[in-house]
């Protein structure tokens, strides 16, 4: 039996894992910063577990060959992190692809009448490009990178900071996200929480989490909503 539908004013969602599949990109991007290394290569599913806390923490965890190395709070080799920056420069959105039902769940959510924000932790310099070489930059009336507040997801800074630039409460506000850093991110920000279970989550299962609703396409969350 379908939930009764959750009422919001607003909806901020996660980019990587949730509205694009990027890890393409990032796979040719990590394997040419390799090879300025004079390193291996690297298999995608790799990538696409080590996805999700920004681009230093990605690099770190390349090198490393490891998830524990984004605990640690040294950053990564500048060389290594300057190569992977100028090779993702070419590689953004030159392979990254909408997953299934975004665009007809953004379509929903602006015909519901909701504001709609994108809250990532890729640094502003990639996700505008990014969501503009994809079409999806005009769906969003607020867009929050990595790098443009103190704190980055799993603080709810930035969650907080686009709910006041649309004139909401967070606690009218939806998060759609495919990882903890998301949960965790709505929850401390006070936001409803919905989670794709396609996307990356560093090799988790969000079904762990107890958010508001495991949703299989962004177009599914949208038939669960209702504007405020």
């Amino acid at each position: 039996m379908m939930p009764p539908p959750l009422a919001v004013r607003a909806v901020l969602i996660d980019l990587d894992g949730t509205l694009l599949d990027t890890v393409l990109d990032l796979h040719a991007a990590a394997n040419a910063m390799l090879h300025d290394l004079d390193r291996p290569g690297i298999a995608v599913e790799a990538i696409r577990s080590y996805v999700g806390r920004g681009i230093p923490n990605l690099v770190k965890r390349v090198l490393a060959g490891s998830m524990a190395a984004a605990d640690d709070a040294t950053p990564p080799p500048a060389a290594a992190l300057a190569s992977f920056k100028r090779h993702y420069s070419v590689e953004n959105g030159r392979h990254a692809a909408l997953f299934p039902g975004v665009g007809e769940g953004l379509d929903a959510l602006r015909a519901l009448g909701l504001p709609l924000g994108v809250i990532t932790n890729k640094a502003e310099a990639f996700t505008l490009p990014l969501l503009q070489r994809t079409g999806l930059y005009p769906y969003f009336d607020v867009i929050v990178s990595g790098d443009v507040l103190p704190r980055p997801k799993p603080d709810p800074m930035p969650l907080l900071w686009a709910s006041g630039r649309l004139a909401v409460s967070p606690v009218d506000v939806l998060m759609i996200g495919d990882s903890v850093h998301d949960f965790h991110a709505g929850r401390a920000a006070g936001c409803h929480v919905f989670l794709v279970p396609y996307g990356y989550n560093e090799g988790r299962d969000v079904r762990e989490l107890a958010c508001d609703g495991i949703v299989s396409t962004l177009a599914e969350a949208a038939q669960r909503l209702v504007h405020a």
